[in-house]
């Protein structure tokens, strides 16, 4: 990679901290590799000393793909590459310790934390649920303890939340359990109160890169300080132009604070773009220049001006997905096998808008991904389901133990397991052992002692059979046995039951063939299914296909041909962000989503649009009127050209037609 002047000013710059702000396509990535190389071979920096700390396992891996071409494997040992959660994870694993914890304490995803707050506060509401714990996320972000928020709390709500917030946490404690947010919180808290550890991993990681610095939470931000000290080694690399996180407490003002915090901090601006033609840039440039700026920047491009972006008008948000799928199909025929389906992407701002689309493009046979949606196996009832096959395969594994133990509910509740925990911990044995002991479940009252005996004693059956018998059979009657289809349809609503239930059939069905196929037992395919659990997502690049994606999932991404969808009042900005005042993050959604396109942009926007079953006449988004007028092309609105010239639709049935003409003479020669 040829660095251009800013980029290798960047990659050599070592007198102490340095802010690299670094626009859409401006090769962020090559800069953070190509300064752990220029550390590695030109200022011998053991790479064991090296952190590089992003925000996606994706961008983790992409970053580590690339060190592994530029440097031999042998200088790269010990290279720290990972995300500010897997750091830590890794933190917390060693210096456990120091806060009463076990190495092998469980990590709880946010359905398992759901649960937890839902039975402390009885409360079976799914939104004021998730208000709960969105709260306690953002109070745990901002490094806020329940104490200190009670004390602040300005409405009765806040202090109910607080007083959650402290049963919440000694919960987690009982279970020797942390959640996503205290992975980060608690490795911060310890840093910042235990000098010995502080100075332990200060002088581990002697040089820090940090990718995506606006991004950062109070949380992370603390944690970045105090790995790399007063002396401040560290390259952080953001765009206050693409902070779109406040949501998560993701906190752009920590940009701001970092020029005061280090006051002798370097800052360079990278703005020569390698991705989008000047056309889009110039779009992009006007639109966010609409938002107060903390670093001014333009980009700019070498790539030519490029075609003019379309803002289409459609009639209501059917003909919008049929009319991008048409789109689609027409350039896919056009450019032949020059052009790939993966080569297009279909942006919008709320996951529900992917539902036309994806009718559309099964109707019109054409391959697409979903990004930013669930996977299979972070549905909550198939993690019930592995969290069995886990235990069998491993009995030490807690996170498991506790899963299985309490889904469906069997009368194993928080005193039995805080009474497990206490033993287990003192014992340094896993929850398994510790209520297969005679001692620990003595300590349970007589109903409690049954409830735990009948579940361990089905557990140690079922782990003698998993051996030798069919996995297919054995799931299906531990499923049977645990009257797990009846559980789903008494804890849901409506038809989400049955929806569970198929979903939990579709992976007995496919555990079954698994093991006639490679004649496997239960045992080692859990093993077979970890490995899928991690690496999933990885095939999305092999797979040609068209990508819809959220806004916020497409970010760091990048595609030839990008349609951005519902660009309305009320959508993009969003509704809620109108009511809050909160437009700037809108804005810089929709410059994120603007500079995904490297050669084609095309907006859409519905003439009237079907809300919650009534009919809406939306305005067009406010960002379409930001725009240079001269650099866009509106059609089919009443005062601008209709989508389709008739000229164009006769010109684009004679191509098909010729192209299919083609393709059957192709085939009587061949």
């Amino acid at each position: 990679m040829k660095l251009n002047p800013q980029q290798l000013a960047a990659v050599q710059y070592l007198g102490g901290p340095l802010l690299v702000l670094a626009g859409a396509g401006s090769g962020k990535t090559g800069v953070i590799t190509q300064k752990i190389k220029h550390l590695i071979t030109h200022i011998g920096y053991p790479a064991h000393q090296i952190a590089a700390i992003t925000f996606t396992n994706k961008a983790a891996k992409e970053m580590q793909e690339r060190i592994a071409k530029m440097l031999p494997r042998n200088q790269t040992r010990g290279l720290t590459i990972c995300t500010f959660h897997s750091l830590g994870m890794r933190i917390l694993r060693e210096e456990a310790k120091h806060i009463g914890y076990k190495k092998n304490f469980s990590i709880l995803d946010s359905t398992d934390s759901a649960k937890i707050i839902g039975e402390l506060a009885e409360m079976t509401g799914k939104e004021a649920l998730f208000k709960a714990q969105h709260q306690i996320s953002l109070w745990k972000n901002d490094l806020k303890m329940p104490e200190a928020v009670f004390q602040t709390a300005s409405n009765e709500w806040e202090k109910q939340t607080a007083r959650l917030y402290a049963g919440y946490q000694a919960t987690l404690e009982n279970y020797q359990a942390v959640d996503f947010d205290d992975l980060i919180r608690l490795p911060a808290m310890l840093l910042q109160n235990n000098s010995e550890v502080r100075n332990k991993w200060q002088r581990r990681l002697r040089y820090l890169l940090v990718d995506e610095c606006q991004d950062t939470n109070t949380c992370q931000f603390t944690l970045m300080k105090l790995l790399t000290g007063l002396e401040g080694m560290f390259t952080a690399v953001g765009d206050d132009d693409q902070s779109i996180y406040a949501w998560r407490g993701a906190n752009m003002e920590n940009l701001r604070k970092m020029q005061e915090d280090y006051p002798q901090m370097k800052i360079i601006k990278l703005e020569q773009n390698y991705r989008s033609t000047a056309r889009i840039l110039k779009i992009a440039n006007q639109v966010i220049a609409n938002n107060p700026k903390l670093f001014p920047k333009t980009l700019w491009s070498q790539l030519g001006a490029g075609e003019i972006v379309k803002v289409v008008a459609c009639q209501n948000e059917q003909h919008e997905a049929e009319w991008v799928v048409s789109q689609i199909v027409k350039q896919k025929l056009v450019g032949g096998d020059k052009t790939r389906y993966a080569d297009f992407a279909v942006l919008y701002r709320g996951n529900h808008q992917a539902r036309l689309l994806e009718e559309a493009l099964r109707s019109a046979r054409v391959p697409y991904q979903l990004s930013g949606g669930q996977s299979f196996f972070d549905k909550a009832e198939i993690k019930d389901i592995l969290a069995y096959i886990r235990l069998l395969a491993n009995p030490n594994d807690d996170p498991a133990f506790l899963r299985a133990a309490t889904s469906p509910k069997r009368g194993i509740g928080d005193v039995t397991l805080g009474k497990l925990n206490h033993y287990a911990k003192e014992h340094e044995c896993s929850l398994y052992e510790a209520a297969l002991n005679g001692n620990a479940q003595s300590l349970l009252a007589t109903a409690n002692q049954t409830h735990l005996q009948a579940f361990m004693t089905m557990m140690e059956r079922y782990r003698n059979m998993a051996e030798t018998e069919d996995a297919g059979q054995l799931l299906n009657d531990l499923l049977k046995e645990i009257n797990y289809e009846t559980h789903l349809l008494n804890n849901e609503d409506g038809k989400a039951g049955e929806i569970k239930w198929r979903n939990v059939c579709d992976l007995a069905g496919w555990l079954a063939r698994k093991s006639g196929e490679d004649g496997k037992n239960i045992i080692e395919i859990a093993q077979t299914i970890a490995l899928m659990t991690l690496l999933e997502g990885k095939d999305e690049e092999e797979i040609d296909s068209v990508r819809l994606s959220t806004l916020h999932a497409s970010k760091g991404l990048e595609y030839p041909y990008v349609f951005l969808i519902g660009c309305e009042e009320g959508i993009l900005p969003h509704s809620d962000s109108i009511e809050e005042n909160n437009v700037e993050e809108e804005r810089r959604l929709m410059y994120v989503g603007i500079t995904r396109a490297k050669r084609q942009l095309t907006l859409t926007h519905c003439l009237k649009r079907k809300r919650q079953g009534l009919l809406h006449f939306p305005d067009p988004s406010r960002f379409i009127a930001e725009m240079p007028q001269e650099d866009i092309k509106i059609l089919g609105r009443k005062d601008s050209d209709p989508i389709v010239s008739k000229a164009e639709g006769r010109s684009m049935m004679a191509d098909m037609m010729q192209m299919l003409a083609d393709k059957s003479k192709k085939t009587v020669d061949g």
